[in-house]
């Protein structure tokens, strides 16, 4: 880093809604004033600290409009994270400030989450365990646990998350169908997948479904009560994208009527799920706190390249492939 450098960021302040790994906080620390607030959901008093903020790491927390024309000195906001739902982009795109989002660093995470998850419901792992411990160990006669090798697995969006369930999902010898609009059907089947062109369709033959779609106005209540009594009796649904994206009380009637087998849910809508939830009564639903990312080495990955982001912000310069509103950048 030459001397020029050193002088530009020297001092500039760093505002962190969100609990990240140290090791992007060390980084931030040689050069910058760091302050986390650990939050969820909005503080009023943030506001006390945004008129001096020169850039904002954040992990859920809205960024809304109020935020950024609170913020005159903001240069950044760094998501952590790649999807941007909660933060006001066309407010960012306004004032001139772009969102940056962490890339390629969370595929392998939530990929390995997803199969965990199919897993679960397969072999019965949270039923048994309970039963074991109370002492039921005859429940394993039931033989109601299943094998992956030779179902049929439709992915729902075929970006780096999607990509890397498939390679695992093919691993364990499950048949892989995609099912992605954005795509053409020889980019899937290069990859020795079947392309599904129907999604609607896709969901009569699966007998896992798989959601890595992003939530949009478009993909909100993308599985709803028509799609859930379209699938087999048989099959299961797994989401780790967003809560939303299936519409909560369509799977409640499905798992009530018995349209589907099970379903594993990563994310919710709202987050946390309040307590007297249907969906928690269920024993043939696995659910688990939005951690699909959270290993030790994507927060570690993450948190490393927001603090980049922020630096590189700092100097004048992007990586323009994690930049989402890329009009704001001077060329």
């Amino acid at each position: 880093m030459s001397s020029f450098d050193e002088l530009y960021i020297t001092m500039k302040k760093v505002l962190i809604f969100g609990k990240i790994h140290n090791c992007g906080i060390k980084i931030l620390l040689d050069d910058c004033e760091v302050m986390v607030k650990e939050m969820a959901e909005q503080d009023p008093q943030i506001f006390d600290e945004l008129p001096d903020t020169d850039a904002i790491i954040v992990r859920m927390t809205k960024i809304t409009r109020d935020i950024v024309e609170a913020a005159p000195r903001l240069k950044v906001v760094a998501r952590h994270g790649v999807g941007f739902e909660a933060v006001d982009v066309e407010a960012l795109t306004d004032f001139g400030v772009p969102l940056t989002i962490t890339g390629d660093v969370n595929s392998i995470a939530v990929a390995e989450h997803t199969l965990a998850l199919m897993l679960s419901l397969a072999k019965q792992i949270i039923p048994y365990d309970q039963a074991v411990r109370k002492n039921n160990f005859n429940i394993r006669d039931r033989f109601s646990s299943s094998e992956l090798a030779g179902k049929i697995v439709l992915i729902a969006g075929f970006g780096r998350i999607g990509r890397a369930t498939a390679q695992r999902a093919q691993a364990f010898g499950m048949k892989v169908q995609v099912a992605d609009p954005f795509l053409r059907g020889d980019e899937v089947e290069s990859q020795n997948y079947t392309y599904v062109p129907n999604f609607q369709e896709g969901l009569l033959s699966a007998d896992y479904v798989c959601i890595h779609v992003p939530k949009t106005p478009q993909t909100e209540n993308l599985i709803s009560f028509d799609e859930l009594k379209a699938m087999k009796d048989t099959a299961c649904i797994v989401n780790v994208s967003r809560g939303g994206i299936i519409n909560e009380k369509a799977l409640v009637a499905a798992l009530e009527n018995g349209w589907i087998r099970g379903a594993a849910l990563d994310v919710f809508d709202p987050e946390p799920p309040r307590m007297d939830h249907p969906i928690l009564e269920f024993d043939n639903v696995v659910v688990s706190p939005h951690c699909g990312a959270f290993t030790e080495e994507c927060a570690q990955r993450m948190a490393t390249a927001c603090a980049q982001s922020v630096l590189d912000s700092f100097r004048g310069r992007f990586d323009t492939n994690l930049v989402v509103n890329k009009e704001v950048l001077k060329t």
